[in-house]
């Protein structure tokens, strides 16, 4: 159904709610690029589970009216599935009658959010006033959640698009909340994380056997969108072992790249970041080394200096 709220310019589609397998939902926004992420609720017996928010005022309010027009149940658990604002900015919009349940460096992570540097890095973006609101309950590798007797198995994999990604995995389903673990249509961008945890996490993902998956952007789609993710991730790598080798500065290899195949993705100046991520694997440092600063210079030069384009 179409929710019919948020057009944020026209030409975005309004977010809809999909019901994905009996009482699951999927919380879409097209095109999925900068700041256009989806989200998710599960409605039990007697409460909600939600999964991610939104990030900006607006939206995170959008979110929350669809789900309440589906359920009016309590919200027992919010599920993060990684730290990244737009799936935590809106962690307000349900209170603190909600658990909110990640991974240990999520937590962290998002107590280290900055706001105003969200806001410059995005000056086209419609943030509006969010408080941060980091998760209250975290695990390491694995933790269980259940709306009802449906189970929701939460599992940290990565460094891949963060440190403390982490998949929201319904069995009986077969439905799979990857997070940013999956772009559907979307350049893939290891923004905290790692190209090479990346490319090792999607086995545990090809593993699960999943028949639904919803991306952390873009439409919800099938498990072949693994190996699209993979081509990518290995694209990347292939680029940056020719540039490093020839000691050749990543903004410069990505200006000088082909994206071939992968040139109809959304925000294609990731590359430039992704080569930031790459050199720094092949320098040896440690997965997740913070390099966002350089990463957003250079996806701003890649895009002839023009703000990154956000529609949120």
């Amino acid at each position: 159904m179409s929710e019919g709220t948020v057009p944020a310019h026209a030409e975005l589609p309004e977010p809809t709610v999909e019901e994905v397998s009996p009482g699951v939902f999927a919380y879409i926004q097209l095109d999925g690029s900068w700041f256009l992420n989806n989200a998710g609720f599960v409605v039990g017996p007697e409460s909600v589970i939600a999964i991610d928010t939104l990030g900006t005022e607006r939206r995170a309010h959008a979110l929350h009216d669809a789900l309440r027009r589906t359920s009016t149940k309590p919200v027992q658990a919010l599920i993060n599935t990684h730290s990244h604002g737009d799936h935590t900015h809106g962690n307000f919009i349900f209170g603190p009658g909600t658990a909110i349940v990640a991974h240990e460096r999520c937590r962290e992570e998002v107590q280290r959010a900055n706001p105003a540097g969200v806001r410059a890095r995005f000056p086209t973006g419609d943030f509006g006033e969010f408080p941060i609101v980091p998760p209250m309950i975290t695990f390491t590798d694995r933790a269980k959640v259940f709306a009802g007797e449906l189970e929701i198995e939460l599992i940290h994999l990565g460094p891949a698009h963060t440190t403390n990604d982490v998949v929201a995995w319904l069995p009986e389903e077969r439905v799979l909340f990857t997070g940013d673990l999956v772009f559907n249509g979307g350049t893939p961008f290891a923004a905290a994380g790692s190209i090479a945890g990346w490319i090792e996490a999607l086995p545990a993902l090809r593993e699960l056997n999943p028949e639904t998956i919803v991306p952390g952007h873009g439409a919800v789609c099938g498990p072949d969108v693994f190996d699209e993710i993979e081509a990518y991730l290995r694209f990347v790598q292939d680029a940056a072992a020719r540039g490093f080798r020839a000691d050749t500065p990543p903004l410069e290899l990505a200006l000088a790249t082909d994206l071939g195949e992968f040139a109809g993705l959304t925000d294609p100046e990731r590359i430039a970041g992704n080569l930031h991520r790459a050199y720094s694997e092949l320098r040896g440092e440690p997965r997740g080394t913070p390099l966002l600063a350089q990463m957003f210079d250079d996806m701003i030069a890649y895009n002839g200096g023009q703000p990154l384009r956000c529609l949120a």
